[in-house]
């Protein structure tokens, strides 16, 4: 048979999920270990790689975080440094997302800026302040290569998600209007060069935070950072193609309205339902307040998604009975949803952000609350151990970097994301002073 577009994106959607299912078992321990979780175990689980050493940057000679043992990073697209476009890079690095293209890894960045002059062209609005950045890195020199700026015009771009055909979904985190335009949507970047500053509509208008795609269907889940959020799924008329329009559905838990804001870890909802969303598009915030009068299961504040492991994660940054957070699981086959870890303290985990699910089937999950930050690994053997600590201070000065000296160690971790043909490198991103990092290591020694 020809292959047209249409069945070549099919066949690039099945094959995709039949490769994510070999990734590895569900968390099936999860919720027992969770329950016996302390700051204790959270450092020194087996599943993790040692106690946390300072690390120097490759790049700037400057001990920026905390590591394992025989890991070893460099920093890359500080706040300001002169992109090869010649822009400079903007601030508040967020999501990412990391494609292998050949020998090269290309990765999209967010930022989570208001409203302002726009960065770059093309810019849904002139007077959006948000938008990605792209870099490119190349893992066998261990060095990025090349920057630019990639979709402007958007407002507080904050997470997102990798599709199974290869592009960033930047998701708005924001319901807000600049110079009389709406902003509060979900537009798409390729890998390469510019972004389609279309924001696409149907997916809803909402403060976004995150999106997963199930491979298998193309249908996309997406998280709302509300303290009454809802958890939507977007069922695209054509898989693969998002600017075809489609049905923004949210989840369901029976016949009514469930609060989910302090369930703890094992809490199993079982088969879960779907209501459809008539107004995705609102002129005021309502997407939520229609979901919920249909019967939409509440969520308190949900943050981070990532497909992996045949399953659909999704994170909130306060929820559970300590209200420091809880990851549930998916599955996207059956619509079973369950909590599988729920932090019993900020000591254990501290009010988790963006995640992405390793190539090994853990997960890794960034930090955004008080004090020191930490990078956490879950594994799937229900072990929660710290990956890296945001522990520098910057206040002696940024090697000659045009940031302001400060100290910098309470922002937040945002953008993990590995290099996907082999998982050797890791991305991550510290919000503020805005660095975008490349960690390498012995991740088969561990859970990640």
């Amino acid at each position: 048979m020809t292959s047209t577009p249409q069945t070549s994106r099919r066949n690039l959607l099945r094959g995709a999920a039949l490769t994510a299912g070999v990734a590895g078992l569900p968390f099936a321990s999860l919720a027992t270990r969770a329950e016996g979780a302390t700051a204790a175990s959270a450092v020194f689980s087996d599943a993790g790689y040692g106690p946390l050493l300072p690390a120097v940057d490759q790049a700037t000679g400057l001990q920026l975080i905390s590591l394992p043992r025989g890991f070893e990073y460099l920093s890359y697209g500080w706040t300001n440094d002169l992109m090869s476009d010649g822009t400079p890079t903007p601030n508040a690095h967020d999501g990412m997302g990391a494609y292998r293209l050949g020998d090269l890894v290309h990765i999209v960045r967010n930022h989570e800026r208001n409203p302002s002059a726009a960065f770059t062209q093309p810019a849904y609005n002139p007077l959006g302040g948000g938008g990605t950045t792209t870099i490119v890195f190349d893992p066998e020199a261990g060095q990025f290569t090349e920057s630019w700026g990639s979709l402007g015009g958007t407002v507080r771009n904050c997470a997102g998600g990798v599709t199974p055909w290869g592009t960033w979904l930047t998701c708005e985190e924001t319901f807000s209007e600049a110079g009389g335009m709406r902003h509060g949507y979900v537009f798409e970047v390729p890998p390469t060069g510019k972004g389609n500053p279309a924001p696409y509509k149907a997916m809803g208008r909402f403060n976004h935070e995150a999106a997963a795609i199930d491979p298998a269907t193309g249908i996309v889940y997406e998280t709302e950072d509300r303290g009454d959020a809802c958890l939507y799924r977007f069922v695209p008329t054509t898989p693969g193609r998002l600017a075809d329009g489609g049905r923004l559905q949210a989840l369901t838990i029976g016949s009514t309205k469930v609060d989910t804001r302090r369930d703890g870890s094992g809490t199993s909802y079982g088969a879960v339902g779907w209501v459809d969303i008539d107004e995705p598009d609102p002129a005021t915030d309502t997407v939520r307040v229609e979901a919920q009068g249909k019967g939409a299961a509440v969520f308190s504040r949900l943050e981070g998604a990532w497909y992996g492991n045949g399953r659909i994660y999704v994170i909130t940054t306060d929820g559970g009975p300590a209200r420091q957070g809880q990851v549930f699981e998916l599955d996207p086959v059956t619509d079973r949803l369950s909590v599988l870890f729920a932090s019993p303290s900020g000591e254990v985990l501290n009010a988790p952000d963006n995640m992405c699910v390793s190539p090994r089937g853990g997960l890794v999950l960034c930090e955004d609350g008080g004090g020191t930050e930490y990078v956490h690994g879950l594994s799937t053997e229900g072990e929660i151990f710290r990956f890296a600590a945001n522990d520098a201070d910057l206040r002696d000065g940024t090697a000659g970097k045009n940031v302001p000296a400060n100290d910098y160690r309470g922002s937040e971790w945002a953008g993990a994301v590995f290099e996907p043909s082999n998982g050797s490198w890791l991305f991550l991103n510290i919000q503020s002073p805005g660095i975008t990092l490349a960690i390498t290591g012995p991740w088969r020694q561990g859970a990640l």
